[in-house]
């Protein structure tokens, strides 16, 4: 965001920035800065003669040489986010090109996986506040503080919100989510362009249930156990109604909630705002590119499909959702598709009577007890509910147990056969050997996607399952893994990541003003992004490379904004559309900044 004595100008001479600011207000507003880029003309007009080296460098190259050169002298991964940001707090337009430059390598640092780690120490390594901080002890200062950001209802194109309850392998860590809102606004603007001075991240602070915050006098956050219930629901209806009305055509990005909460809070406003949940309908629409692919290289029908997805949360059932509307398009009832899903938790299959545990969510895909009666179960230990972050999972595996065990992954495999298995439990090595060549023996090619990351917490590694269906398998997975090399075929395994796919699909959303994010548009975002995967070689990628985010991006967001148009629900007329979604990307190149 520029400060308020700045502007930017596009016009038929390019986009320029004018500015009130002057000497030393320009050099430490991010946003304006240029360092030894500033040109002579700048510098006298901008008060700067003295204050910068007489050298003037207009070309990004030496800047970014030095950068580069400072990146790789810290000594960790930690310590490269922490340079990484406070590069971004001195430039904005240094950092992203830096990001951009050398995409593969940075990114994950930028972001996942080591953004968990940044959060796990933020009251340690904050740099600068960046963002908004909403608390629910002050609902009444929503709007006020919303305000404060400075933006005006022409000015903001997308805010990312979280109220950091389930942040992906390291759960719940309250204010310090913050990083995430603005991690995942990076990945937007590194992926596809959207304008960084045109977004917003955000915390809603409901408190945190982590006992370490709580007691850790550096905490930065609202020091008390979650509030949930009416209390919640109206400080989420606080921040909706007010984003709303501050900037109305922005979309609002939902990011990290707690399982129940995601659900509910999408439900509850899709309808009536642009509105998208990346952890929800991103994971499910990226799993779904990889599966269109994997689908059509083994030659079967999708209405021919069996899946079991390992992992019944947020993410997994979102997947599911995904499948069964597509099972749906290609001809099954909503209900016929769903019998075709088995989903896989702690208390193993989720059956039909274990409905009063299940979350609404859930309990379409719950077996018939006719069904699984004759269905082995298989002795298993309780898990206290207070080791775990799925209290009503672990209720319900406790329940299992007294009953005599669990339904579990292995039985379901022998007994479904499934073509397509699917991991999202963050429970590292549950696909076995066992389990894996059970799958292959009675499916041709089968499809297995351990999509849990960080890659500590993946089901099974590309090389073990490879290895055990003899290079029959296609494979995609949610942390990156190197190729393999099998029978004198190079095996890419392609990462089912989600800045594949939602950085594009905001950007057509920001490019059309679409009223809602539907359906229908999250399709055209997943087909987008398979039809980008390499041609159909033996061991090519069923995923485009994440060196390639944005082309990636632009056609998903051609695809994205076409729908909306398609749909009734662009606000913005569009003519050309792969135009306009050109012209509307930003790029991180210096431009001229003029006094007035």
């Amino acid at each position: 965001m520029f400060s308020r004595q700045a502007k930017v100008i596009k016009d038929g001479s390019g986009r320029r920035i004018t500015t009130t600011a002057r000497g030393y207000d320009v050099l430490r507003d991010p946003a304006l800065n240029k360092g030894t880029a500033f040109t002579k003309a700048e510098r006298a007009a901008l008060g700067l003669d003295g204050l910068l080296p007489p050298v003037v460098t207009t070309e990004l190259e030496p800047q970014l040489e030095r950068a580069y050169a400072a990146y790789h002298a810290a000594p960790t991964d930690l310590q490269k986010h922490i340079y990484m940001w406070r590069l971004h707090d001195n430039n904005v337009t240094l950092f992203y090109a830096l990001l951009q430059r050398h995409m593969l390598e940075i990114l994950p640092v930028v972001y996942d996986p080591v953004v968990g780690e940044a959060i796990e120490n933020y009251s340690e390594v904050m740099t600068r506040p960046r963002g908004v901080f909403l608390s629910i002890d002050e609902p009444q200062q929503v709007e006020a503080k919303l305000a404060d950001f400075g933006a005006g209802p022409e000015d903001i194109d997308l805010l990312v919100a979280s109220d950091a309850e389930e942040i992906l392998g390291i759960g719940d860590w309250g204010s310090n989510g913050i990083d995430i809102s603005i991690g995942k606004l990076a990945v937007y603007t590194a992926a596809a362009g959207i304008d960084p001075h045109r977004v917003v991240p955000v915390i809603l602070d409901v408190g945190t249930n982590n006992e370490k915050l709580l007691n850790d006098p550096m905490y930065i956050g609202y020091r008390h156990s979650r509030i949930r219930g009416k209390a919640y629901d109206d400080f989420i209806d606080a921040y909706v109604t007010a984003a709303k009305k501050l900037f109305p055509k922005a979309m609002l990005h939902w990011e990290d909630f707690g399982s129940t909460n995601a659900r509910r809070i999408l439900s509850r406003y899709r309808d009536n705002a642009s509105t998208f949940n990346d952890d929800m309908q991103g994971t499910g629409a990226i799993v779904l590119s990889g599966l269109l692919n994997a689908v059509e290289r083994t030659g079967t029908a999708w209405t021919e499909q069996r899946v079991v997805i390992f992992g019944s949360g947020t993410a997994g059932v979102g997947i599911a959702d995904q499948i069964r509307d597509l099972m749906v398009r290609h001809g099954l009832k909503p209900e016929e598709a769903a019998r075709r899903i088995w989903l896989v938790d702690l208390p193993g299959l989720l059956t039909a009577e274990m409905k009063e545990g299940l979350l609404d969510y859930q309990r379409p895909y719950a077996r018939d007890e006719q069904e699984v009666a004759p269905l082995q179960r298989t002795p298993c230990e309780p898990i206290p509910a207070a080791e775990t972050r799925w209290p009503k999972m672990a209720a319900l595996r406790s329940a299992a147990a007294a009953k005599g065990g669990i339904i579990d992954l292995a039985t379901v495999v022998a007994t479904v056969k499934p073509t397509i298995l699917i991991g999202t439990s963050t429970t590292p090595q549950q696909f076995t050997e066992k389990i894996v060549r059970s799958m292959a023996a009675a499916t041709e090619h089968p499809i297995i996607f351990p999509l849990s990351n960080p890659t500590e917490l993946h089901e099974a590694t590309p090389t073990q399952i490879l290895t055990w269906t003899n290079g029959k398998a296609f494979v995609a997975t949610g942390a990156p893994f190197d190729d393999v090399k099998l029978n004198g075929v190079t095996y890419a395994i392609g990462q089912a990541n989600n800045a594949a796919l939602y950085p594009g699909l905001g950007l057509g959303v920001v490019v059309s003003r679409a009223s809602m994010v539907s359906d229908e548009m999250i399709f055209a975002a997943a087909q987008a992004v398979a039809g980008q995967a390499p041609a159909a070689t033996p061991g090519a990628s069923l995923l485009p490379s994440n060196a390639d985010l944005r082309t990636t991006s632009s056609m998903v967001a051609v695809e994205v904004a076409r729908t909306a148009i398609r749909q009734g629900l662009a606000r913005e007329p569009l003519g050309d559309v792969v135009e306009a979604v050109r012209q509307s990307q930003w790029w991180p190149v210096y431009v001229p900044v003029e006094a007035v």
